[in-house]
């Protein structure tokens, strides 16, 4: 028996012995002897069968002594020993079940092209899904059918030839890695017990070869009235619209009411026309492009990565809304901005159980291993933060990127070997096996659905074309192209399938592909008279009351609070409890000093950040934060939750101002930028009303973001005219930390800034910071605001607010030097931003320099030209105008703000003004590794600016 146990007795097997072992606990008569021997003696020592790590099966319990008549009667009925050489085909049974189904996928038939797999003689259990595996006697011997079968017992034969049919035939799927048996166990009856396939009617075959020669129908026409025009075609994974048309069917059936997509351009207009119904007309038109093209002069994009949104109803008569993302052409960029919006859809419609709205993304197979993005969204799918109930994944796996092979473009096996970090399963499929396909995507959906778990699916198919309608392929993958010259289309060889079975007839195929054709060349008529071209769809639905557009034309709104009411809340603030065992540091450091700050009703920087947070609460307005370690905030400052030092208990202080539907959400992100940043758009595309804050660890980590901020944050409304009002804050501010934690690349968000495309600002108060972020919810203006945050001015204590200014006023976008500083008396006037402000100042009243004006620009853009030239026309004496910051001259807000300095200072009613720059010199680095070079740069810049300022004004 110990040879039979090491034999087959592992975990490996853990789901053959589980199904049989729940077969015996209904019926005992239904398993083998030997099995229910094994079960019996282990329930009867009332001991668990076996745990999950390893099997355990312990020795028979010895026999009593003596003989009395009851052990005589049960010696009597003792079941026979089963005999041995049936105990080892058994065990190389089992082996054989588990072997097809960890293995099964690597001798599935994937290629459409039928090319050889690569040997995979490595393996070690592979050779047990081949055939000859058994001799011809034992393949007609009965054996237990490890429940691959509802029946027990069936012939060996049969058993192997449903093994064959439900892992290697056109489908193989990797699912024995997944931890959780119940899955498992759910995904081996729905596929064994089918043979992998449904049973499609003839309608339902029917509608799949519409589907089909819908998809390829399209793309043929284009091929023929479009030539050599870029489209990115779905030439060769024509399956994929019957496979989004069964997600939805399927899904349609589960309570799913709402699908986000998000793709590349592959196969784009395809899934636009077929799925979510974009009229061909348009379509055909944006071919055609705008009937006046100075119209759209620096605007607009092409059509390939145009979004759309539609109302899909299924053939069960369910109606789900589908939106396709907008989508630059970085690869894959797109994904965690679906996850984003699909949170937001669902947070703001209560889908706590996250069955009614579904993310679904469609990848390239090189960019789906190729994408760092990619890992970092996938690690999303299961944080507190940002989970969306499983993602379904479609692959549409060309065998090619562009002109580099899988070989030279991935380490692994299959292109969605990064699938693997999540404990989800993974379908591999044939892309000429269009019923093969269809069953793998109701599966899926029926899987995401019920698991609330991602799921992928890999498309195996192949690109008739080019990388794009102009390229040719064969200059690179002469072979592959010479197969696929040869090879019938997906359409064909279903039609002619179904004919041969007697299904649909070759007549009525054909008529059904006369039919597609038919629609669009009608279409294509109708624009030639009359042009359908459309501009994107913006500010409908939730984005009724907002605009976007100049920054002239922005309501202004108060943004004060009552006096009465901010006492309060920074009362609320500062309190726990009863009973909750604060940090004594906490407590000292933040508790206690708001405390205080209730009798001086002097505000630091956290405080006027909180109390911006909870008046708009307040207010009904949702606020989320989120980011690298922003619960705490970096620099220990913010403390929005509190941790007790006992229990591990969490206490936000800030859910205590939440009013009507709004909710305070703040999450420690992983160590991951682009992914984050990225969902964090997403999610304030469909959060307009509330505030949507991303935070940076120190400011210039958001470059490993920059695809977000290009494609998307900057340039959004302009090409797509998508509004968002995410904020970005950026720690910012030289204090001798190095290269690494100085800078936020301020001159990058500037090198950005046109079309009043954004905010950039760099507050400097507790009030401004109130103040800039009431105004961007409040406001009906919704534009994304960039915030370079402090470090040292979140304590340093001139860097305070009186509670006043909070119940006063609004926020500045620059702020004029002290009144002792008269205007009419200044020669040399100094523009600056952020911290370097509070050291020229503590300069110039040091030498009591007054004719020296120093005035903050606290936004640098929109750039605030008006106040700034209202400012210089009351300063009759001025001849210098300096622009000073801590930055390099390469670097900051100098190249940005020169020209546009220069212009306001040429034009000066009393006469030119000097202009000039004092800063640090031109560096490839931000900023020097050591404490005392930066003290004596900043010193110098001091000097410069105040004291030879102070000379050549006496």
């Amino acid at each position: 028996m110990a040879n039979f146990q090491d034999s087959y007795l592992s975990g490996a097997n853990i789901d053959f012995i589980e199904g049989l072992y729940a077969r015996y606990l209904q019926d005992p008569t239904s398993v083998d002897q030997s099995w229910r021997e094994i079960f019996e003696r282990n329930n009867g020592a009332g001991r668990p069968i076996f745990n999950k790590t390893l099997l355990e099966l312990p020795a028979p319990a010895p026999a009593a002594p003596g003989k009395n008549g009851k052990a005589a009667a049960a010696a009597a009925a003792a079941p026979a020993p089963v005999p041995p050489q049936d105990m080892l085909l058994q065990a190389r049974v089992d082996q054989t079940i588990t072997a097809f189904r960890l293995r099964g996928h690597l001798r599935a038939t994937l290629d459409p092209l039928g090319r050889p797999r690569p040997p995979l003689e490595h393996v070690a259990d592979l050779p047990m899904v081949r055939e000859g595996h058994f001799s011809t006697e034992e393949r007609g011997k009965i054996v237990e059918s490890g429940a691959v079968f509802t029946e027990p017992r069936v012939k060996l034969e049969e058993l192997l030839t449903r093994l064959r049919r439900s892992y290697s035939g056109s489908i193989g799927v990797e699912f024995m890695h997944m931890l959780d048996s119940e899955r498992r166990r759910w995904l081996m009856r729905h596929m064994e017990h089918s043979e992998n396939r449904t049973p499609f009617s003839v309608e339902d075959q029917r509608h799949i070869l519409t589907k089909l020669s819908y998809a390829e129908g399209f793309e043929n026409f284009l091929h023929t009235k479009y030539v050599g025009v870029k489209r990115f075609s779905l030439d060769g994974g024509e399956s994929l619209i019957p496979m989004l048309d069964a997600i939805l069917e399927v899904g349609g059936g589960m309570q799913l009411k709402e699908v986000v997509i998000g793709m590349a351009h592959r196969g784009r207009l395809n899934v636009l026309t077929n799925i979510l119904h974009k009229s061909p007309d348009e379509i055909f038109s944006e071919f055609e492009g705008p009937a006046d093209p100075k119209a759209y002069m620096g605007r607009g994009d092409v059509k390939y990565h145009m979004g759309f949104s539609s109302d899909h109803t299924t053939r069960g008569g369910a109606r789900i809304h589908l939106s396709l993302a907008f989508n630059p052409s970085h690869l894959e960029a797109v994904d965690p901005v679906v996850e984003g919006r699909v949170r937001a859809k669902q947070d703001r419609s209560g889908d706590t159980e996250r069955t009614r709205v579904m993310p679904l993304l469609i990848h390239g197979d090189a960019a789906f291993m190729g994408q760092g993005v990619v890992a970092e969204t996938l690690n999303l799918s299961r944080l507190k933060g940002y989970e969306t109930g499983g993602t379904l994944h479609v692959v549409i796996n060309n065998q090619v990127g562009f002109t580099t092979d899988p070989h030279d473009s991935r380490s692994s096996i299959y292109a969605t070997a990064m699938a693997q970090m999540l404990d989800v399963p993974v379908f591999h499929v044939n892309g000429d096996d269009a019923e093969a396909c269809v069953h793998v995507a109701r599966l899926a959906a029926e899987f995401r659905q019920i698991f609330k778990s991602d799921v992928v699916i890999d498309l195996i198919c192949y690109r008739r074309y080019g990388h794009n309608e102009g390229d040719d392929p064969s200059f690179t993958q002469p072979n592959m192209y010479e197969l696929i010259r040869k090879q019938p289309t997906v359409r064909q060889l279903y039609a002619k399938a179904l004919a041969e079975r007697g299904r649909i007839s070759a007549e009525e195929s054909e008529a059904i592909k006369q039919a597609c054709l038919k629609e669009f060349d009608e279409a294509l008529t109708r624009i030639k008279q009359a042009r359908q071209f459309k501009e994107p769809s913006a500010l409908q639905g939730l984005w009724t009351p907002y605009q976007g557009g100049s920054t002239k034309n922005a309501p202004e709104v108060p943004t004060a609070v009552d006096k009465g009411l901010l006492r309060e809340a920074l009362r609320k603030l500062a309190d726990v409890p009863a009973g909750f065992n604060i940090h004594p540091v906490v407590e000292r450091t933040v508790l206690k000093k708001r405390h205080a700050m209730l009798e001086s009703q002097e505000l630091l920087w956290s405080e006027g950040e909180s109390l911006a947070y909870a008046t708009l609460l307040s207010q009904g307005y949702t606020v989320r934060l989120s980011g690298q370690d922003c619960e705490r905030g970096t620099f220990s400052h913010r403390h929005c939750v509190l941790h007790d030092v006992k229990t591990a208990e969490r206490f936000v202080p800030l859910e205590q101002f939440r009013t009507g539907r709004a909710t305070f959400q703040v999450y420690n992100s992983p160590l991951s930028e682009m992914g984050v940043m990225g969902f964090e758009y997403g999610y304030s595309l469909d959060v307009p009303d509330g505030l949507t804050i991303w935070e940076a660890q120190f400011g210039d980590f958001a470059n490993g973001a920059q695809i977000i901020i290009d494609q998307f944050i900057a340039a959004g409304e302009s090409k797509w005219r998508r509004l968002s009002g995410l904020t970005l804050l950026l720690p910012h501010g030289y204090e001798g930390q190095g290269p690494e934690h100085s800078s936020a690349r301020l001159e990058r968000f500037l090198s950005l800034c046109a079309e009043d495309n954004m905010q950039v600002c760099y507050p400097t108060t507790p009030a401004q910071i109130f103040h800039l972020l009431r105004r961007q919810v409040v406001r009906p203006y919704r534009k994304p605001l960039v915030i370079m945050s402090p470090k040292s001015l979140l304590r340093r204590p001139e860097a305070v607010s009186k509670l006043d200014e909070l119940a006063t006023g609004r926020f500045q976008e620059i702020i004029p030097d002290r009144k002792e500083v008269a205007p009419a008396g200044v020669t040399r006037l100094l523009l600056c931003s952020g911290k370097v402000y509070y050291d020229l100042v503590k300069a110039r009243d040091e030498q009591q320099a007054w004719n020296i004006s120093i005035v903050r620009v606290e936004q640098l853009y929109p750039f605030p030209f008006d106040a700034l030239a209202g400012l210089v026309s009351n300063m009759p004496k001025l001849t210098e105008l300096f622009w000073v910051q801590e930055e390099p001259r390469n670097a900051g807000g100098w190249y940005f703000m020169f020209p546009r300095l220069h212009d306001m200072a040429s034009s000066r009613a009393s006469g030119p003004v000097k202009v000039g720059y004092i800063g640090r010199a031109e560096a490839a680095s931000p900023a020097t590794g050591f404490t005392k070079t930066h003290d004596y740069e900043q010193h110098l810049i001091v000097e410069e600016a105040i004291l030879r300022g102070t000379k050549n004004g006496r």
